[in-house]
Formats: structure tokens, C-alpha cells, sequence
């Protein structure tokens, strides 16, 4: 016996569940290929290579930079020589004008000092300490507020001077990380990092033990093998700062 309803509207068709999931996957993959494809444009998008290509153009333009600093720091001793000879001051002018470029970190410092070397861990390593976690990937890698708890340390210790890897410090200078890079003052630079400071070695040494930060960093020492290493110099030089002194901020829009 058939339905009113079945006679005049004839049968009714039926889509199986599968159907529609089958129907729906495909339409998907289609779409991510053709995403694929127009993002790829003839590119080979499983390689690292736009990212090697990233990298050396970072430190292509790093080695620039470092070229630039010298030219720049010759010719700033060039100028400094002539205006010393030419502007007729007296000493005690001379003395201030010394002791301005002191303060400023644009002459060189030499004294006793300090050098601390913090370095990676192996990538490999395991916990060293019984009932310590298994490391993950950071904590082997040395990190942005590692490197600034030394140097905040080394001040806080009196340091007179301070150089991170071969630039002078200089109180516009920031130290940032990215990834496991340090980016200073327009260079890049890998681990092991070195920081010198120039100061009584006893104050500066009392600092970096009284530090929580620094004190934080050697318990990842002592269970992961990050590399800490304080050399102590009886006499050791700072370069002059050679870079822009101008301050580089951002500006409302409008």
C-alpha cells in the first residue's frame, strides 16, 4: 500500500552518512592543494631554504653593520684627534671633556676585570641530578634574562665598563635575544657569550654570588650543563663604543 504522499512527490533519495563524509573529505583536500599551490608558486614549500636564505641574509647584514662600526669608529677618531688639536681648550676643559667620554663609554677602558662565559648545553644532554626532570629543548639554550642577569649584576657590582662580545656597552644599549642569537647594537652573535667588565674583581665577583637571577642559572648548571666560566684579568681593555649614539623611538601615528 503506498503513501499519498509517496505517489505524488515520487521517491524520496537518501544520502548515506559515508557518502557525504567522502564527498566532504575530498572537497577539502582539494582546497588545501589549491592552497598549496598559489602560496608555493612553483616553490618547493617542504624545504628550510627560505629560512637558511633568512639567515644569512641576517648575518650577511650583521657583517655589514660590523664594517660600517669600523669605518665609523675610524673616522670618529680621526675627527676627535683634529678637534683636540684645533679647539684651543684648556686642560681643565680637556679633563671634563675626558671625563664626559668616560661616563659615555666612548673612549677605552683599561683596569682589572672579569670575563663570564655563559655557553649552550649539549643537545643531548640529560639530567644530571637524581629526581630532576628530563630536560626540555629550553632548558639548554642560553636565554635573554640569562645575559642580563649578568650584566645587571656586574653594574650592580660597580663595573666601571662593560663589553658583550666585542661591543661596549653604553647606556642605550639593549641586549635581546632571538631564538638562541644574541642581537646586539645591529650584530648578531652565538653562543658562548662573553661579557668583561672593568672593576674591583672582589665587588664584581660578591654581585654575580648575590644575584637570584644568576643564582637560578646555576641550578640549570649543575642539573643540565649549561656552561658558566668566571676568568678573573689583572688588566684588561675596553674598546670605545663606535656606534650612533641618536635614539631610535617610535612616534604616534596621526
Amino acid at each position: 500500500m503506498s503513501n499519498s504522499a509517496d505517489s505524488t512527490s515520487g521517491p524520496i533519495r537518501r544520502f548515506r552518512p559515508v557518502r557525504l563524509l567522502t564527498g566532504g573529505v575530498f572537497a577539502l583536500a582539494g582546497l588545501i592543494f589549491w592552497t598549496s599551490f598559489n602560496t608555493a608558486q612553483g616553490t618547493n614549500i617542504r624545504t628550510d631554504d627560505s629560512m637558511l636564505r633568512l639567515s644569512d641574509l641576517i648575518r650577511e647584514r650583521s657583517r655589514k653593520n660590523g664594517d660600517l662600526e669600523d669605518s665609523a669608529a675610524a673616522a670618529r677618531a680621526q675627527v676627535d684627534a683634529l678637534a683636540r688639536r684645533d679647539n684651543g681648550g684648556t686642560a681643565a676643559e680637556q679633563r671634563k671633556l675626558a671625563d664626559l667620554e668616560d661616563a659615555a663609554g666612548t673612549r677605552k677602558l683599561a683596569g682589572q676585570g672579569m670575563t663570564v662565559t655563559l655557553t649552550d648545553a649539549p643537545p643531548n644532554a640529560t639530567a644530571k641530578i637524581p629526581g630532576v626532570p628530563q630536560p626540555q629543548p629550553n632548558d639548554l639554550v642560553i636565554h635573554q634574562q640569562d645575559l642580563q642577569a649578568v650584566v645587571n649584576a656586574l653594574w650592580q657590582g660597580g663595573a666601571r665598563g662593560i663589553q658583550v662580545m666585542d661591543q661596549r656597552l653604553i647606556s642605550t644599549s639593549a641586549v635581546r635575544c632571538v631564538g638562541n642569537t644574541l642581537i646586539l647594537q645591529g650584530r648578531v652573535y652565538s653562543p658562548p657569550y662573553k661579557i668583561t667588565a672593568v672593576g674591583d674583581r672582589g665587588a664584581l665577583r660578591k654581585a654575580l654570588d648575590a644575584s637570584p637571577a644568576i643564582q637560578n642559572y646555576l641550578q640549570y648548571v649543575a642539573a643540565y650543563g649549561l656552561g658558566w666560566k668566571v676568568d678573573q684579568h689583572e688588566a684588561v681593555t675596553l674598546p670605545g663604543y663606535s656606534g650612533t649614539v641618536d635614539l631610535h623611538y617610535a612616534k604616534p601615528m596621526g
